[in-house]
């Protein structure tokens, strides 16, 4: 069918929609006051919600002045059926609607923007539901209308592994309030494999870490390849999120000349039985500075 055009915005009316719930394709609106009459409770929780007011005070097209019904569909047939889920748009799991169906119904006015790679993204592929993250039927969060009190709390749900690096001794100030989730990612998709909200990591880091960026006279080439070469994005028990603690970390690349050739071992640490004093402090650091890169004439080892 061919999308009614309402405020530049094409609307598709849910009981006819392809992606629409197909028991609903005969049913009609029977209007808001109908709904409230059973649920009460679910009304005095959504009355304080952004989707309320705007549904209410400011409705943007036809859809969204139908208040609970732009969401879950035309509400004749529930009435009759009050126990069959199968007969409206219930958002969860266990409801007679796939996600595809539930989603559909959010991207009627939630469409485009940061949503725009949603089709083909790795939570769109692995069946997540909007309703996944987001509780739009209660105020749980300051903004986004999220399941928990925060983004990164609500990611956390599924990504534990990330909870668990970012208690870590060196972390990203996330837990701290700092930085969340979305700051790095996208989850609506992205057109990165990560979800990232840019071309490349090194493009992400350098919008909070632009000193690193360059253009430099002596580049370090793993540093302008990759900055996960060193460092890990989350969380890790050694300093600056490194991968490796130093000079183990340098020691995987330079091993072919001078004294980076040296075999340094815990031993050699400061703490260990025979301390090496170019171990000392910041280890390789102590004498290459520069690491990220070189803007002097004779930086040509980071010294300067």
């Amino acid at each position: 069918m061919i999308p009614v055009i309402t405020n530049c915005r094409p609307v598709l009316p849910v009981d006819t929609s392809p992606l629409g719930n197909p028991a609903q394709a005969d049913a009609t609106y029977v209007g808001e006051t109908t709904c409230i009459g059973c649920h009460q409770v679910e009304n005095s929780h959504w009355s304080h919600t952004l989707h309320a007011r705007v549904f209410r005070l400011n409705p943007q097209d036809e859809l969204q002045a139908r208040s609970c019904e732009a969401c879950h569909g035309p509400g004749s047939k529930h009435i009759t059926e009050p126990t069959n889920k199968s007969k409206i748009m219930a958002f969860t799991r266990t409801s007679g609607s796939s996600i595809l169906q539930q989603n559909a119904m959010c991207l009627q006015c939630h469409r485009g923007r940061e949503r725009i790679y949603w089709p083909g993204s790795t939570h769109q592929v692995h069946d997540l539901g909007c309703s996944d993250c987001h509780n739009p039927m209660a105020q749980f969060s300051r903004n986004g209308l999220l399941k928990k009190e925060s983004i990164s709390l609500t990611c956390f749900t599924c990504h534990q592994q990330q909870r668990v690096q970012f208690r870590k001794r060196s972390h990203m100030p996330l837990l701290e309030g700092k930085i969340s989730c979305v700051d790095c990612h996208n989850p609506h998709g992205s057109n990165t494999t990560p979800l990232l909200k840019a071309d490349t990591v090194n493009q992400l880091c350098y919008q909070c870490h632009p000193e690193k960026r360059g253009p430099f006279i002596w580049e370090h080439a793993p540093v302008r390849e990759n900055c996960l070469n060193c460092h890990l994005p989350h969380g890790s028990n050694h300093e600056k999120l490194l991968s490796v603690a130093r000079p183990f970390l340098c020691e995987q690349c330079h091993t072919n000349r001078g004294h980076p050739n040296d075999l340094l071992t815990m031993a050699n640490m400061p703490s260990g039985l025979r301390p090496d004093g170019r171990l000392m402090n910041r280890s390789c650091q102590n004498c290459h500075a520069q690491i990220h890169g070189s803007n002097h004439p004779s930086g040509v080892r980071f010294h300067r």
